[in-house]
């Protein structure tokens, strides 16, 4: 009988196992670092921040009144309501089922430890594995996207990188389901990251209108069709993931501003803290409803407050040199974390991930098989300590209920009034295993040698874990890893001061704000992120003072752990800072020798095609010349414009002469809304339009289609300049001109103070203007009439 289960059991493995996916399967390939490519070979390219003011745009803008504007303004602030909720919901289901499959999983195998060991360990290890592979198999077999913490292509895509496949809503939904069976897998890796994508993930589909390909859309709700409203939406929900992983709204809106955005301003700002706010308000209501016990084990180890307002309420003169200490050695620690993740996931993606996505799971696997066994194996290996003198006051039982949260665990003790210090922190969820680090008034509760035990062991496992194919967030396992060395020095100010006031905890908690500032080089959003989980305002200045030093001490060493990772993945991130070299440089010695390929006016259909066949170029200058045969910039074309007008064809025309935009016999063209790329796919491909033979000999007027107003700059301008630029602006395009020797005017701060109830035909600015010596003579962006140099170059 038994034979037979286990000839059945070994059948269902096999069969299960050939259904592994293998690297051949599937239109999408993972390049194991969580980077989404085609299959084809495309690459990311930029999004389309600027408002491209051609024809159809200032026909729509006409259209539309104040009314419709207020109706957008309304349905703006209504998203990011929703945002807020439905990021509030999704974490608390995260939370809620990591909790409870780690109570069912360490309540099971204490009962079982008290009968036997080797039964424990056993079922101990297949419940990871089972998680762990769960969370593998969904990423590798549905969503390639979901893997990692997220936060670096988050960070690309607000910062005007396009990378396909990261905002999907199986990418939504891998995020969920694998960050669940990672987490409660006990892997050395938080939910904290894939949480700040999945924030960014249901914003992002939200503003789209939802899922065509899984018919979870609504044409109610298609309302924003440019870039520049979706990046306001993802920024929502960038701040709405942060506000929900610690439960602090504060730092969530602080994390978008200093970390993944490159563009601000007050009125996204407004809306970024109202969608945290509505986060808080959804995660306090769902802790107030579990607390009747309808969560199963979601209780006092739910949501992240580690709550240390009861422990040191001052500190000492003497005490400021250990702090700098902490702060400097998670400097140290930081740097040398990114390094060692950069080298590992570097191997992983150049050697290991190349094999196939079966060699992925049996990565994870074994990455889950050694975390339990040195989790559950190396308590085993400590001597247990007797329990000290119970303090009433204190509210600490010792030792602790099995499978109950707290303080000293009894794991593998031979009497009653023992527990093992070890075991309180490795045999334990993360939060749990902090909140015990962090814990006031338990002083010489675990011993240096326990200590940097786990200090050791758990950070090479965090640097292997790192870069395997799960959802993975570093910011619960900085935060152990900080802790812990903290505590170590603050046991040493213990035994050196010999102080009543003094509390481990607190030089536990300023560890923590060390190793993150060490690693991820934030500065503001984390101290106030420290500052909202721990519930001690009186902590602040300590926390800025280690959140300085190990940032300067980090930056000496490397970047920062997002940007690190988001230039392994290859995503062109445009710092806040321009690199030194570019001092020296100019535009036009950035353009190098590329040719820029042009368009005129009215160009043939066949051209259009041969140009787009022939180049992968997103931009094309448009030029027309005058009477006397000098070439004019007079806009900018996209490739993607370009594309809707073919696959249209209601733009062709016979004649090669320029049409008549103004008169009435005007032909219904695309509206602008069409001209808009879909975010969750690539947009058309030139392979994907078919043309007859006549249809080619047809012709295209560009004029109303272009944008008449791109941004120009000298050939001279500095390297520097135009980075700022870039950045600041969020541009995808720009112009490289030789200088301009005529100038038409001059415009100051005090013409652009213009009044709303003022007609703006009827303002006359006040600046100093140079008048042409016809004065009839104007500068028309989009026309011949004024001379305008010739294009130098592109910068792309």
């Amino acid at each position: 009988m038994l034979s037979n289960h286990l000839q059945n059991g070994i059948e269902t493995a096999k069969l299960v196992w050939s259904r592994l996916p293998n690297s051949e399967d599937g239109g999408y390939q993972d390049d194991a670092v969580g980077f989404l490519k085609k299959s084809d070979g495309s690459s990311v390219e930029s999004l389309d921040y600027e408002v491209i003011e051609n024809y159809a745009y200032r026909e729509e803008q006409a259209q539309r009144g104040k009314l419709y504007m207020g109706y957008l303004l309304v349905v703006k602030w209504f998203f990011a309501l929703l945002i807020g909720i439905g990021t509030g919901l999704a974490a608390v289901f995260i939370n809620i089922s990591v909790e409870n499959f780690a109570g069912w999983k360490f309540a099971l195998t204490f009962s079982l430890i008290q009968k036997s060991y080797i039964a424990g360990f056993v079922v101990y290890i297949l419940i990871n594995l089972a998680l762990v592979f769960s969370s593998a198999y969904i990423v590798t077999q549905f969503a390639p996207a979901a893997a990692g913490s997220g936060i670096p292509e988050i960070k690309g895509y607000l910062n005007g990188v396009d990378i396909h496949g990261i905002l999907l809503f199986r990418t939504l939904i891998g995020k969920i389901f694998g960050s669940i069976g990672s987490v409660g897998g006990g892997l050395a890796l938080g939910k904290e990251g894939p949480l700040v994508h999945t924030g960014a993930c249901i914003a992002s589909l939200l503003g789209q209108g939802g899922s065509t390909k899984y018919h979870l859309s609504s044409r109610w709700f298609q309302v924003f069709k440019s870039d520049r409203d979706r990046r306001d939406l993802v920024t929502c929900g960038c701040a709405a993931g942060v506000a929900a992983a610690f439960r602090a709204p504060v730092g969530g809106v602080l994390f978008a501003l200093e970390e993944v955005t490159s563009w601000w301003r007050s009125q996204l700002m407004w809306r970024v803290f109202f969608t945290s706010a509505v986060v808080a308000v959804v995660v306090r209501t769902a802790m107030g409803w579990c607390k009747s016990g309808k969560c199963g084990h979601f209780g006092s180890g739910g949501f992240i407050i580690w709550d240390t307002s009861d422990g040191q309420e001052d500190y000492s003169f003497q005490e400021l040199l250990p702090m700098a200490v902490i702060g400097v050695i998670g400097g140290l620690l930081g740097a040398l974390f990114n390094q060692l993740t950069l080298y590992v996931t570097s191997w992983r993606r150049n050697l290991l991930h190349k094999k196939g996505t079966r060699v992925k799971i049996i990565e994870a696997c074994l990455v889950s098989l050694v975390t339990s066994i040195i989790s559950f194996g190396l308590p085993l290996l400590r001597t247990c300590s007797p329990c000290p003198e119970a303090d009433p006051d204190s509210g600490i039982e010792c030792p602790r209920p099995p499978g109950m949260y707290g303080n000293y665990v009894n794991f593998y003790c031979s009497k009653d009034k023992e527990y093992n210090d070890l075991a309180t922190i490795f045999f334990n969820t993360q939060d749990d295993a902090i909140r015990n680090l962090f814990s006031a008034k338990t002083i010489h509760e675990f011993s240096a040698q326990s200590l940097l035990t786990f200090l050791v062991m758990f950070y090479t496992l965090a640097v292997v874990t790192f870069g395997t194919a799960v959802p993975a967030g570093q910011f619960v396992p900085g935060i152990m890893i900080g802790s812990t060395y903290g505590r170590l020095v603050g046991m040493l100010v213990v035994r050196h001061y010999k102080k009543l006031n003094i509390e481990e905890g607190t030089y536990a908690l300023l560890g923590a704000a060390s190793f993150l500032g060490g690693s991820m080089r934030m500065t503001v959003s984390l101290c106030v992120i420290m500052v909202e989980i721990t519930n001690n305002l009186k902590l602040l200045p300590l926390i800025m003072l280690v959140l300085l030093i190990s940032k300067a001490v980090g930056d000496a060493f490397n970047e920062g752990l997002y940007e690190e990772q988001a230039r392994l993945k290859g995503i062109p991130l445009l710092e806040s800072r321009p690199k030194y070299q570019m001092r020296n440089m100019i535009a036009k010695e950035a353009c190098g020798s590329r040719r820029v390929v042009s368009l005129p006016r009215v160009v043939k259909v066949a051209d259009v095609v041969s140009i787009l066949r022939s180049n992968e170029h997103n931009g094309f200058p448009v030029v027309d010349h005058t009477r006397s045969g000098e070439s004019l910039i007079i806009g900018l074309v996209l490739r993607s414009h370009l594309l809707v007008l073919l696959q249209s064809k209601v733009d062709f025309q016979h004649s090669p002469l320029p049409s008549d935009t103004t008169g009435g016999s005007r032909p219904i063209r695309p509206n602008f809304s069409e001209f808009a790329k879909p975010v969750s796919s690539k947009g058309i491909s030139i392979d994907d339009i078919h043309l007859s033979s006549d249809d080619l000999e047809m012709y295209i007027d560009l004029a109303p289609f272009l944008n008449p107003s791109p941004y120009i700059i000298p050939e001279d301008m500095s390297l520097t300049k135009v980075y700022n630029l870039f950045r600041q602006l969020g541009l995808r395009h720009v112009f490289v001109v030789s200088r301009p020797s005529r100038v038409v005017g001059l415009i100051t701060r005090k013409d652009l103070l213009i009044g709303d109830n003022e007609d703006s035909s009827t303002v006359e600015l006040q600046s100093t203007s140079v008048r042409a010596r016809h004065h009839d003579k104007k500068l028309m962006m989009g026309n011949g009439d004024a001379e305008r140099p010739l294009l130098n170059g592109l910068l792309v």
